[in-house]
């Protein structure tokens, strides 16, 4: 029972991943390499909080969230008046960077090392210890945020993005502060990637870099194709699918080096055929140019 409880976990800790980056693809139409970075910056800040300074989770959470959106500022105020692939180059060479500082800050992240022993969330007293427990916690979480994302979504302020995402030039004859709005968005969608890496640490209670490489905002950019941009529900979608698929294979009796293999070529076919024949993914509204 406990292993079906800890895919539901992932499954929340991803749809958090998913809904903070759609903000960015989905809202504004930039296209992010870096999220993977961003939330390993929420992960370490919250994990060093807890041990080094006896702060309890949710302040922890609440200055992990207000630290990565500071630190996402280092690369979306000179890349946000980057477009396209330009933008893309800026994302991506951030979050080597990113990796880059985890693996070798030795004397603060332990390197290659990672840091054991991080304790498992508690909130008055109550320590969610348990898996079941932590799924719970973990759904709350990410119900919360995405009731978060709801408001951000239907507010004039998500209203301004859509606009920038469907003619930025428009968006600017109307008065509106591109750059501006740009920065703020990619911030927030910093900030609400932070909750999933305090949510993974506390899990894990263990965290090495390895967990937030370039091909973990690859893995998190394809959980958004395949469910779709735009709304709420296809990044959901997409995380349930991802997270599942995987474990689906477990059971057809492959061997584990096969299964491994066979999971890479099946996400990179659906990537193709989605990207083909429906680009705004299964349950999106905004198609992929």
């Amino acid at each position: 029972m406990n292993y079906l409880f800890h895919i539901l976990v992932m499954i929340n800790i991803y749809i958090i991943l998913a809904l903070s980056l759609n903000l960015l693809v989905g809202y504004t139409g930039l296209l992010s390499l870096c999220h993977a970075a961003l939330y390993g910056i929420g992960a370490y800040i919250t994990t060093l909080l807890l041990i080094h300074t006896g702060l309890g989770f949710l302040p922890s959470l609440l200055m992990a969230m207000v630290g990565t959106a500071l630190i996402s500022l280092i690369v979306s105020i000179p890349s946000t008046r980057l477009y396209g692939d330009y933008f893309v180059l800026a994302t991506l060479g951030f979050q080597i960077i990113i990796f880059a500082v985890l693996y070798n800050w030795i004397s603060v992240t332990r390197g290659p090392y990672g840091i054991p022993g991080i304790p498992r969330p508690a909130i008055f007293g109550l320590i969610f210890n348990s898996v079941p427990a932590y799924f719970l916690f973990s759904g709350i979480l990410a119900g919360l945020c995405a009731w978060l994302l709801y408001l951000i979504k239907t507010s004039p302020f998500g209203r301004a993005l859509k606009t920038i995402r469907e003619d930025e030039t428009a968006a600017a004859a109307f008065g509106k502060n591109i750059p501006r709005l740009k920065n703020t968005a990619f911030a927030i969608s910093a900030g609400f990637a932070a909750v999933s890496g305090a949510l993974f640490a506390g899990y894990m209670q263990y965290i090495d870099p390895t967990s937030f490489t370039v091909m973990e905002s690859v893995l998190i950019l394809s959980i958004l194709i395949i469910g779709g941009t735009g709304n709420l529900k296809g990044p959901v979608i997409g995380a349930v699918v991802m997270l599942l698929l995987p474990e689906i294979l477990r059971f057809l009796g492959m061997p584990d080096s096969i299964a491994a293999n066979m999971r890479q070529i099946i996400y990179g076919l659906v990537l193709i055929i989605l990207l083909r024949y429906k680009q705004e993914g299964l349950a999106g509204v905004y198609r992929f140019q």
